[in-house]
């Protein structure tokens, strides 16, 4: 087919990479523009406009897309039969949706209609979802609530973290869209029940607060990092909290209890790996040996 690939993060770059395998026609690649980055805010391109490079294909970066005509129109002169999106970042509208002739095809990261919205990695494994999935989606003007084409579960485990259902649903996703365009099945309209959103995450969603139950921070640990990091604040500084689990033990909420388990709203979290601001990741141990927190601190404090 010829076709259009839309997206801009690591997630897409599978998909773009089995559609140009599969043989099909990648007319144009579009992705958000390059942005600056590093120490020397060097402008530079995101993961799908490298593979796109790579792959020696078109590669089109429009700032934005909703009400700029000449857009429209030179996605129209692709002469698309279809396009198929995977976390771009740009809301598409209607002259864009409907110009290829089988439509926007969108490669969701959840099992819709189920965690709608920017997040749905991490919704699910915050709110403890027992599985998540991919949903092969037609695109229309409402927020993630076109009709289904195929749709495949991942189980999720107490243990799940964003990277690892990250990097498997990418995969699955780069699957399931060769499927669809194969087999071109019926849409299946989503379900009137179950509708829930993930937005667009912030830094303060990464905030750890101990009055919560440990395995409610658990899960936020689990799911907030690598992006936007779980944390908390102590002495002045924002101390990262890369791996926890839950424990035994009980306390007033924030106080270490033994080693660097912290007593929670309910039960206790063993934190056993952390990062200071400028400095590199470390063990539990390790940390504390050059940060004196005995039992009995108030984290926060």
């Amino acid at each position: 087919m010829r076709l259009a690939f839309m997206g801009s993060p690591d997630f897409a770059v599978p998909a773009l990479r089995a559609l140009h395998a599969a043989g099909h026609e990648v007319a144009a690649v579009y992705c958000q523009p390059p942005k600056p980055a590093g120490r020397g805010q060097r402008e530079t391109p995101c993961p799908v406009h490298r593979a796109a490079l790579e792959l020696g294909l078109s590669v089109r970066t429009p700032a934005r897309v909703k009400r700029d005509a000449a857009e429209h129109a030179g996605f129209a002169a692709l002469d698309l039969d279809v396009a198929v999106v995977a976390a771009y970042g740009l809301i598409l509208p209607p002259a864009m949706l409907e110009a290829p002739r089988r439509g926007c095809l969108n490669i969701h990261a959840s099992l819709l209609p189920r965690w709608r919205g920017a997040a749905p990695i991490h919704a699910a494994i915050l709110h403890g979802d027992a599985e998540t999935g991919i949903t092969i989606m037609r695109m229309e003007e409402g927020l993630d609530t076109g009709p289904m084409l195929r749709r495949e579960a991942l189980p999720l485990t107490p243990r799940s973290t964003t990277p690892e259902v990250h990097d498997a649903l990418a995969e699955m996703g780069a699957r399931l869209i060769l499927r669809a365009l194969d087999e071109n099945p019926p849409a299946t309209p989503q379900p009137e029940a179950g509708v829930t959103y993930a937005p667009k995450l912030t830094k303060a969603d990464g905030a750890l607060d101990f009055t919560q139950p440990a395995t409610a921070l658990d899960a936020r640990i689990r799911a907030m990092n690598p992006w936007p990091g779980a944390f908390f604040t102590h002495g002045g500084e924002a101390l990262r909290v890369l791996a926890a689990e839950p424990a035994e033990g009980n306390g007033p909420p924030g106080t270490i209890l033994h080693g660097f388990t912290v007593a929670c709203g309910t039960g206790a979290l063993r934190l056993t790996r952390l990062q200071r601001p400028g400095r590199a990741p470390l063990d539990a141990d390790s940390f504390l040996r050059g940060y004196n927190l005995p039992p009995g601190t108030k984290l926060g404090a």
